[in-house]
């Protein structure tokens, strides 16, 4: 199996072209959030233009999901044979065309094979991406990296809405800024002075076997996915129903996103100083304790920022950890194939997380704060049940 630090395509580079490496992997992953929090709101809006009802761009939505299930079943083997560079350049280039095709179609069902497509260049690339940044990384700066790789995919994600605002949603220029915003991961990593690391083959496909391998690093994964889209689509209608503005209940979400951002690195840092599965437990048991608080603190706006701030970065942290825990554990194509079914794991978290809270939320004004808390606590005692096999 071949190591997980990086080399080059002949022979060990120099530390210079490592951190040059870094640098552009993790400047990926933040063009890979800021297409995706970009394209999902774009697409949506295009299709109620369109005239489509919900239910049809709900449907549409599922399509990108079924492209990141698809992609996942065959990522491992496509990686070893074209390599992390030849497979996020592809990627790329096949979301910019994509991109670019939505507004071109001549009939609106065409959207949904284009959605499919999207769905799995973004899956091809996030785990990729992933993969090399870990593949890249020393252990003793392990979490400090995985840490700079969330933090830029978190401002990835918090950049497309904004950029959506300035340029509107009708016409050819959101699609075209899109495909432009996903060529530059391109520029980033195909540099012959940006080393890339080779993955062998996976012996094995099925994602029964990867879950044996690291089953609280997927669990985080559906941990993330949950609360995430929970939070997404309830935040700020539970602040609302307690009293808050709509602006004001809006900004929530971006203070939390702020914290998530910010405070990766100081959690990066812990985790090259400190047993990260100890780690991982605390930064669980405070994301638990933190949402059982809500209901105290929201009715006081300083104290609710600065809880959603702390709060924000210590749940993020959770998934920043566990994936350097698998960076330090797992190699070669082993590596690959847990990330690329943790994309089943991420599906399986945001189709439940909504339902469970919106559930939750019918029968308690405080749902959101219940639901989170005991998702963060369910896997806190997990994670101290499996620490021996994380």
């Amino acid at each position: 199996m071949t190591s997980t630090d990086a080399t080059a395509d002949a022979g060990a580079p120099p530390p210079g072209r490592h951190i040059l490496a870094r640098s552009a992997v993790i400047a990926t992953a933040a063009v890979f959030g800021l297409t995706y929090s970009l394209s999902a709101p774009l697409v949506a809006f295009g299709l109620a233009q369109h005239g489509l009802s919900e239910a049809l761009i709900g449907a549409n939505a599922a399509m990108h999901a079924i492209g990141v299930l698809v992609t996942a079943m065959l990522l491992p083997r496509i990686v070893a044979r074209l390599g992390a560079r030849g497979v996020i350049i592809g990627s790329v280039i096949l979301s910019a065309l994509t991109l670019m095709a939505f507004p071109a179609m001549p009939a609106i069902w065409l959207w949904f094979p284009l959605r499919l497509l999207l769905g799995m260049a973004a899956e091809a690339l996030f785990v990729t991406s992933e993969t090399w940044i870990n593949a890249l990384s020393t252990e003793s700066t392990r979490a400090r990296a995985m840490a700079a790789y969330t933090a830029a995919l978190s401002m990835g994600l918090a950049l497309g809405p904004i950029i959506l605002s300035l340029v509107g949603t009708s016409g050819l220029v959101p699609y075209a800024l899109g495909a432009a915003i996903c060529l530059t991961a391109a520029v980033f990593v195909a540099s012959p002075q940006v080393p890339a690391p080779h993955f062998d083959e996976p012996t094995v496909d099925s994602p029964v076997h990867y879950l044996r391998l690291a089953p609280l690093a997927l669990t985080a994964t559906a941990l993330n996915a949950a609360v995430e889209t929970a939070g997404l689509s309830f935040l700020a209608l539970y602040a609302i129903g307690l009293g808050w503005g709509v602006e004001d209940a809006t900004r929530l979400m971006s203070v939390m996103m702020i914290g998530a951002i910010v405070l990766q690195l100081p959690i990066g840092w812990l985790g090259d100083t400190m047993d990260r599965r100890r780690l991982v437990i605390a930064l669980a048991v405070a994301s638990a304790l933190g949402a059982a608080v809500w209901p105290f603190v929201l009715g006081h706006a300083v104290a609710t920022y600065a809880l959603l701030f702390v709060w924000g970065g210590a749940f993020v942290g959770i998934y920043t950890i566990m994936i350097t825990i698998v960076g330090a554990r797992f190699k070669g194509g082993d590596l690959v194939g847990i990330y690329a079914v943790s994309g089943l794991f991420w599906g399986f978290g945001a189709l439940v997380g909504p339902l469970l809270s919106g559930v939750s939320m019918q029968f308690h004004v405080h749902g959101l704060a219940i639901f989170t808390a005991l998702a963060c606590a369910a896997f806190a005692a997990a994670a101290w049940r499996l620490r021996s096999a994380s």
